[in-house]
């Protein structure tokens, strides 16, 4: 048995789990939304870039996308799919410091809900700040707490294979209710179809989850200004059924 530290190992096999995600309907979705506040083509920052789905998408419609990602493994595998115009670069998304500044800065997949302690949450909004033209706007999509309270999280298993390695995934969450965490306990078992052998995965992802009024002081202490709140992808007013509420933040000048 093996316990490596968040995403070591687990991004090996993090494509198979992800493979029904639609990486091109979420890009679509950034670039109307992104489109409606900044004109043409501007470069964009991504935070928690990953293996670089969504920069894939977001590149092939003509965007320019440098992504910050915490795993190094997760960059050498985007790095391996030769994504012409993504520029993955292995960062901590709550201190970073960059030679260029952006039109827009995205972090999707609920990768701010990551950030569970307030000290690396204010940092990371304040290096975007640092990041961003004048008017430059963050979007980010995260855990809405009126629905965590509503429905609960709730254990699930998950089986993928491909020609190579069978999954199975176990999620069993704990709810820390003082903290607004929800801390989710994955085991993750690793069957190699060759050789029959197998690896087990033991990792918690504590995940943070947020009220509107939270975004908003967030927003308001780091330089930003509440744009826009839905639900992501619909464009629904966030409600107890909400799981993902993305917002978008403008930068203001001081």
């Amino acid at each position: 048995m093996i316990t490596p530290s968040n995403f070591d190992l687990y991004s090996l096999y993090y494509d198979l789990l992800y493979e029904d995600k639609d990486y091109a309907k979420e890009a679509a979705y950034v670039i109307q939304a992104i489109g409606t506040l900044i004109p043409g083509r501007d470069n964009i920052l991504e935070l928690g870039s990953g293996t670089g789905g969504h920069a894939a998408a977001l590149c092939a419609a003509g965007f320019k996308v440098t992504g910050l990602e915490r795993s190094p493994e997760m960059v050498a595998l985007s790095k391996s799919k030769s994504i012409q115009g993504f520029s993955p670069l292995v960062a901590d998304i709550s201190n970073f410091e960059l030679p260029e500044k952006f039109g827009a800065a995205i972090s999707l997949f609920h990768v701010v809900s990551y950030l569970v302690d307030n000290e690396r949450l204010i940092s990371c909004f304040k290096s975007t700040w640092q990041h961003l033209n004048p008017g430059g706007i963050f979007l980010f999509d995260f855990w809405y707490s009126p629905a965590v309270y509503h429905f609960k999280p709730e254990t699930r298993i998950k089986r993928l294979s491909n020609d190579l390695i069978e999954i199975t995934r176990l999620a069993e969450p704990v709810i820390r209710d003082n903290e607004n965490v929800v801390d989710v306990n994955y085991e993750i078992i690793a069957m190699d179809k060759r050789t029959g052998l197998a690896k087990i995965i033991k990792e918690t992802h504590p995940m943070r989850h947020f009220s509107l009024p939270e975004i908003e002081l967030l927003a308001t202490i780091t330089g930003f200004q509440l744009i826009r709140a839905e639900e992501f992808l619909s464009g629904r007013s966030a409600g107890k059924d909400t799981w993902g509420v993305c917002c978008i933040l403008q930068k203001i000048m001081a």
